[in-house]
């Protein structure tokens, strides 16, 4: 086993959105992850990256008391348990932090869900869209004459919630090696989305960021930080933020030597838009992109899932690999020393390790016990 959590096992109970999400990264940094699923799940097979690299993935009926005894045999046996149910849920099951802490007084118990586990939402339901709305991080996104548009489900989801949960799950293991004891990580995916707009807070309390959408630095409301047209009916992505690369900007569209508005004007803004999506134009999303290569200017293409596997600088850095058929992200970060080994879901014994006999892996597994 290699990875730097390599030794730590993870109980994960079947969730969707941050939950495998954060197993999945638990798992490819080396950690051997034990799934548990409802009777009847799909499960995904090989076809979904977030449940790749699992240890085990074992089905049991949480409304059958011996399948909660043998959910917390394991829960013994385990560093980290993850679960993503509505508050009160895992506590009526008879697996909740309070139960598990008795089997388990080094428990990291990880806990994510939208609203949080306290507060007059919590016992709401919601998706990734409400979390960003109530958190002030979805009216900024959009053009300004249309409606807010949802940054998919990669803000709440996996940033504000499964990257969170997994902070807080890493924070409370090196705790524990202090104090010798466990706790539970309360990861909300509405306070982690307010926590990944920080920085605009900051900028609204410092009066450089105005509620208006689409006329802000980072909004699309700057010309030289948005998306343009190509004649392809494509897109280019420029964010020539600071002065030496918006030069380079200038150079590589031919219009340096225009009289046009300083960057910074905002009264100008309007007219170096315009002119921008004329040039932009003028070419195609790839010759722009053959233009721009090696340049400052902070310019791209804007690639499309399938066609950001295939870019050069990606397939270079093997940022995208292929398991049992499924083109999907590899995992990161990188280490020097501790690579994990691949994320292909591992057969091991991590079941017998935990004790159980052949019979009940089978049972646990699924499958009709031959013994």
């Amino acid at each position: 086993m290699t990875g730097p959590l390599a030794g730590i096992r993870v109980l994960e109970f079947a969730s969707i959105g941050p939950g495998p999400f954060a197993a999945m990264v638990l798992a490819d940094l080396g950690a051997d992850v034990i799934r548990i699923d409802r009777p009847g799940a799909s499960g995904g097979g090989g076809s979904d990256p977030l449940l790749r690299g699992r240890a085990a993935t074992i089905v049991l009926d949480l409304k059958d008391p011996e399948a909660i005894e043998m959910a917390l045999r394991i829960v013994e046996r385990c560093d980290v348990l993850i679960e993503g149910s509505r508050p009160g849920v895992a506590e009526r099951l008879g697996i909740g932090p309070e139960t598990c802490a008795v089997r388990n007084p080094r428990l990291v118990y990880g806990r994510v869900t939208g609203w949080g586990q306290s507060g007059p939402r919590s016992a709401s339901a919601g998706h990734d869209i409400d979390y960003l709305a109530v958190a002030g991080a979805l009216h900024p996104i959009g053009s300004p004459d249309a409606a807010p548009v949802p940054p998919l489900n990669l803000v709440a989801d996996f940033g504000g919630g499964g990257m969170l949960l997994i902070v807080g799950v890493l924070a409370a293991l090196l705790e524990r090696g202090v104090s010798g004891r466990g706790q539970v990580v309360d990861a909300a995916m509405v306070d982690g989305t307010a926590l990944l707009m920080a920085m605009h807070f900051g900028l609204l309390a410092g009066g450089l960021w105005s509620d208006t959408r689409g006329h802000n630095l980072l909004d699309g409301g700057a010309p030289f930080y948005r998306c343009y047209r190509t004649s392809d009916d494509r897109f280019v992505a420029v964010g020539a933020l600071e002065p030496k690369f918006y030069a380079a900007l200038l150079d590589g569209l031919g219009v340096a030597d225009e009289a046009l508005p300083d960057q910074y004007d905002r009264t100008g803004w309007g007219r170096l838009g315009e002119r921008f999506t004329a040039v932009f134009s003028g070419r195609t999303r790839d010759e722009w992109a053959a233009g721009f290569a090696g340049s400052d200017a902070c310019v791209a293409p804007v690639l499309t899932p399938g066609e950001a596997a295939t870019d050069a600088h990606l397939v270079f850095r093997e940022t995208f690999v292929e398991i049992d058929g499924v083109v999907q992200p590899a995992a990161a970060p990188r280490f020097s020393r501790t690579a994990p080994e691949a994320m292909a879901a591992r057969s091991g014994g991590v079941l017998a390790d935990l004790g159980f006999t052949p019979g009940e892996i089978d049972r646990l597994r699924g499958r009709r016990s031959a013994h």
